[in-house]
């Protein structure tokens, strides 16, 4: 039996709705900036390999973050914060909850799921999709390329 190699392995394990899709419009081994469509935001993000797109052209994967404390919240709109530099706070609308990882994905902007792992104190489970929430996000926000 002949094994797969990992990058497929990591790409038949994301959930679809977990993945973002952007353009790399800059690269170093420690940092990455997405441009996300349809807007002025230029998220600044930690590889957790390296990337192979290239710099202006389109990349998908998966944006990870560490939430401080997820709070409902009944107005606003969808939102980083701040538009240049790594996310500090988000805002938008569940659209995954998986219990078993303790992570909830959050769709902040069309094509721009974040998933969110909940601070320990609070459970994924007590989430449900639909929700509209936001939080403050601690520094070492990630991304992982999927194919």
């Amino acid at each position: 039996m002949t094994q797969a190699p990992a990058s497929s392995l990591v790409a038949a394990s994301v959930n679809p709705v977990n993945v973002a899709r952007a353009v790399l419009a800059e690269a170093a081994p420690d940092m990455i900036t997405l441009a996300v469509a349809d807007s002025d935001y230029r998220v600044h993000l930690v590889p957790t390999a390296p990337v192979s797109a290239e710099v202006g052209k389109r990349i998908r994967g998966v944006v990870r973050a560490q939430a401080r404390r997820i709070d409902i919240t009944q107005t606003g709109g969808r939102f980083i914060e701040p538009v240049y530099g790594r996310p500090r706070r988000i805002q938008g609308t569940i659209v995954a909850v998986d219990p078993g990882a303790d992570t909830v994905t959050v769709q902040v902007h069309d094509g721009f799921p974040i998933v969110c792992k909940t601070n320990g104190q609070q459970r994924a489970a007590e989430f449900k999709e639909g929700q509209f929430v936001g939080f403050d996000v601690a520094p070492g926000a990630t991304f992982t390329q999927t194919t």
